[in-house]
């Protein structure tokens, strides 16, 4: 039986029921997951039954990656049902894409770096037919590697995997398959419906050996056997005596900005898919407020079939931003266009006080730096804003995990949820 196509019949349509890209939504889901974040999530966490339903991981971060919910907000409901200790494996994944975030604020040559090797790669694939061969194989799930294809299919199909999977994935395309890990971690841009620079990028840079230098991940037979409970055994598939990859070039440890708090009375707010969730901003507080929503326009190279529910989702996610807050006209904004978009709500409103959360490292920082270059020639300067859990969350992130994770207490103290 091909389990391909068995997980297409009998898996996709719960995947694709449960991720939807309102705040609502997320919200439910929250409220599903709290009670299991305690003991339950600590001992089955790793366990994957290709169901949302039978898995015990929170399948949240597709709302995370927006802030359609924040990470405060999950903080809370995990500790309406569960004391600091008991929830603290959880507590600790959320942390976890705090500190990569934050540590790709401190170090931004990493993505950049990244991105000029994955262009260089995908030329490469061009000149070497062999290698080339065993990419199209790979995402096509033909690799032979039962468990590796039949992942790679519900991937495609869903958009989503188990984060124990994603570790197994990535392994077995850096070390068995012998394939570039940056088109690896691009394959996954392209179809996790949670994509996220950071988390995503960091990620394979980890099981590669790259993020914590020397040591890497080795995906294995037996552990893939436990962790699926016995529905995958790749037994003598897999290079399990891996070399971690190695890299010359060494990236600079960079302070975070300070940012200045905006005086104006009036202010336009800029709404992206990195933050669905203005009314948690301090601004909106503090200040006459209009938001102004802008739609991220991706390219794809022909030949690239992305998955559907990520070229939807994130457009989605400030659409339904834009109608929770009732806001008019959403559809006439050009999303190719941000510059003229603001300069005409700007000229409307007679205010040159642009205002939005601090725009992580990513595809939207890039549109947006070009944007505020272009917008500097009319005398328009964008402001952006830390919102308080990245303030006590990213300044921990410059080194290790364990740095951060000595924090935590202290941090759920100064958010008042200790």
């Amino acid at each position: 039986m091909n389990l391909s196509n068995e997980f297409s019949l009998k898996h996709r349509d719960e995947f694709n029921e449960t991720f939807i890209p309102t705040r609502e939504a997320g919200l439910k889901r929250l409220k599903e997951f709290a009670p299991l974040a305690g003991e339950i999530y600590s001992n089955k966490r790793n366990f994957d039954f290709s169901s949302i339903k039978k898995n015990s991981v929170s399948a949240l971060s597709p709302w995370i990656k927006r802030r359609l919910i924040t990470e405060e907000e999950i903080l809370i409901e995990i500790l309406k049902h569960h004391n600091p200790q008991t929830a603290m494996k959880f507590i600790q994944e959320v942390f976890w894409r705090g500190y990569f975030k934050g540590w790709l604020e401190h170090h931004p040559t990493v993505w950049s770096h990244h991105n000029e090797k994955l262009i260089n790669e995908y030329t490469k694939l061009d000149n070497n037919k062999f290698v080339k061969k065993n990419y199209m194989s790979a995402i096509n799930g033909e690799t032979g590697i039962e468990c590796f294809d039949f992942w790679c299919e519900q991937l495609k199909s869903t958009g989503y995997l188990h984060n124990h999977v994603r570790m197994w994935f990535a392994s077995i395309w850096v070390f068995t398959l012998k394939l570039p890990m940056e088109l690896g971690a691009d394959f996954f841009m392209l179809n996790l419906i949670d994509a996220d620079a950071a988390s995503n990028t960091l990620s394979w840079r980890w099981v590669s050996g790259l993020h914590t230098k020397g040591k890497a991940y080795a995906a294995r037979a037996s552990n893939i056997e436990k962790f699926t409970d016995g529905q995958f055994n790749p037994a003598g598939q897999l290079v399990e005596d891996i070399e971690p990859l190695t890299e010359n070039i060494d990236h600079p440890t960079v302070l975070l900005p300070k940012l200045d708090y905006f005086k104006d009375k009036d202010a336009i707010l800029l709404l992206t898919e990195e933050d669905c969730n203005p009314e948690t901003s301090t601004a909106i507080n503090d200040l006459d407020v209009e938001i102004l929503p802008l739609f991220l326009e991706k390219k794809y190279p022909e030949w690239i079939n992305p998955c559907n529910a990520v070229k939807s989702f994130s457009n989605s996610a400030v659409q339904n931003t834009s109608q929770r807050l009732k806001l008019k006209n959403v559809e006439a904004i050009n999303i190719m266009n941000w510059t003229d978009a603001i300069l005409e709500t700007s000229n409307r409103l007679g205010t040159k006080n642009i205002i939005i959360p601090k725009v992580p490292v990513g595809a939207v920082k890039s549109k947006l730096r070009k944007t505020k270059k272009n917008l500097a020639e009319h005398d328009i300067y964008i402001n952006e804003h830390y919102k308080n859990y990245d303030v006590h969350t990213w300044q921990y992130a410059s080194k290790g995990f364990f740095k951060l994770k000595k924090q935590i207490p202290n941090i759920l103290h100064q958010l008042g949820l200790s």
